[in-house]
């Protein structure tokens, strides 16, 4: 049975990071079947915001290059896309 990766990904320390441009995390994830290449940085909160002195992530989403998309709906769930609509 093939591993399944839909709606699930990682991230690492990025070890290649020469500037404070370049993401201090990154990884790739898998969305509704769309794979992505996921970049993240770590910032703090400025004074008089909501998340002042609190540390957060800003995340970044790329597409990859021929992504693919299953044609599995999110969740897997079994629902019948039924395009026979009554109004």
């Amino acid at each position: 049975m093939q591993y399944d990766n839909t709606n699930s990904g990682m991230m690492a320390r990025n070890e290649r990071r020469t500037t404070d441009k370049h993401p201090e995390f990154s990884g790739s994830i898998n969305v509704d079947g769309v794979d992505y290449w996921l970049s993240a940085w770590v910032n703090e909160g400025k004074a008089g915001g909501k998340m002042e002195g609190k540390k957060y992530f800003s995340i970044k989403l790329s597409r990859k290059e021929g992504g693919t998309v299953t044609s599995k709906p999110a969740g897997g769930s079994n629902f019948d896309y039924d395009d026979d609509i009554p109004f």
